[in-house]
């Protein structure tokens, strides 16, 4: 199937008989094969009668020459799949197949992306980009403070650069355009964070997606935002500069280096919000967050920090 949507990508009709003929099959398995893509990776396909097909809007696929093209000064080894069941667990099975890092792990699509606190993050085909950079971190417990927070600030700029200018973060690992998200974070870590450890920076940018039925959250993209479609690989070449220039000034001054830019692109700095642990809610102000990255909050006239995998931000409905 691939290899017909790969001749369909251009935008433009194609014959049932050329596209037969490109592929060694009749014209009616080409019928049978269309109405697979339709089913399974939700890509709508005009048909008109004497015309043939063509897909309702071109594709750009994901292209390891393109990205490096674009990003010179990364020498990061690019894995690209074009289905998988999520980018963090591909890149969690290289390290465990002693993969040399750091690398980089693409997907045109995932089958079972994962999202922060267990969450599924809707994967369509081609659209967005599914991002999972690993590092290898030797004995430096430092490098690993505010992390999270560090990729996030790279994947702000590098959505500013293509054109997002509103989109700010939310803490600890989401980045949003007003209230709508447009990319979360994932970090994963394996290994022992005191010794040597690798951790795998995982990454998903909305990016050309225009309708999705089963996201759970307010959400935007960036063809959305700017109003016309986006070359993923040029997004991600953008995001591997950002990433390469903050994890340097990480590495060689700590999260403290960084804490005030991060703050002043919060998007909720200053507001009230509710932060949820587990069936636990705190009310309170943000105040900012500390140069580990914690979150510091006004809890009833006192300041009280706090930090985890499991919390949730949300903002109250007075603020």
């Amino acid at each position: 199937m691939l290899t017909l949507l790969k001749l369909l990508k251009d935008g433009r009709f194609h014959s049932g008989e050329a596209l037969g003929a490109a592929l060694g099959v009749s014209r009616s398995a080409v019928w049978k094969q269309l109405q697979h893509l339709e089913a399974e990776l939700n890509l709508p396909i005009h048909k008109v009668r004497g015309r043939g097909y063509q897909l309702a809007s071109p594709l750009v696929f994901l292209n390891a020459e393109e990205i490096a093209s674009n990003a010179a000064s990364l020498a990061w080894p690019v894995h690209i799949f074009d289905s998988i069941d999520s980018t963090n667990a591909e890149a969690l099975r290289l390290v465990d197949a002693n993969c040399a890092a750091p690398f980089l792990v693409l997907a045109e699509q995932q089958t079972a992306g994962r999202g922060r606190r267990g969450r599924k993050w809707v994967s369509p085909f081609a659209q967005n980009v599914y991002y999972s950079l690993v590092l290898r971190i030797e004995g430096g417990l430092r490098q690993l403070e505010g992390l999270s927070l560090v990729v996030g600030l790279a994947v702000m700029q590098a959505l500013r650069k293509s054109g997002v200018q509103d989109a700010a973060l939310k803490w600890p690992n989401d980045v949003l355009v007003g209230r709508k998200k447009i990319a979360g974070i994932l970090l994963e870590l394996v290994g022992d964070p005191a010794d040597i450890c690798h951790v795998v920076l995982g990454i998903g940018i909305n990016v050309n997606m225009q309708k999705a039925t089963d996201v759970d959250q307010q959400w935007t993209s960036v063809q959305l935002e700017t109003g016309s479609p986006v070359d993923r690989n040029r997004l991600v070449a953008q995001l591997g500069l950002q990433l390469q220039g903050y994890l340097d000034l990480h590495k060689a001054s700590g999260f403290a280096a960084l804490q005030e830019e991060w703050e002043q692109n919060h998007l909720w700095q200053g507001k009230a919000v509710s932060l949820i642990a587990g069936v636990n809610q705190i009310d309170g102000v943000v105040l900012g967050i500390d140069r580990q990255g914690a979150l510091r909050l006004n809890v009833d006239g006192v300041e009280k920090i706090y930090s985890g995998g499991e919390l949730s931000l949300r903002l109250r409905d007075d603020s």
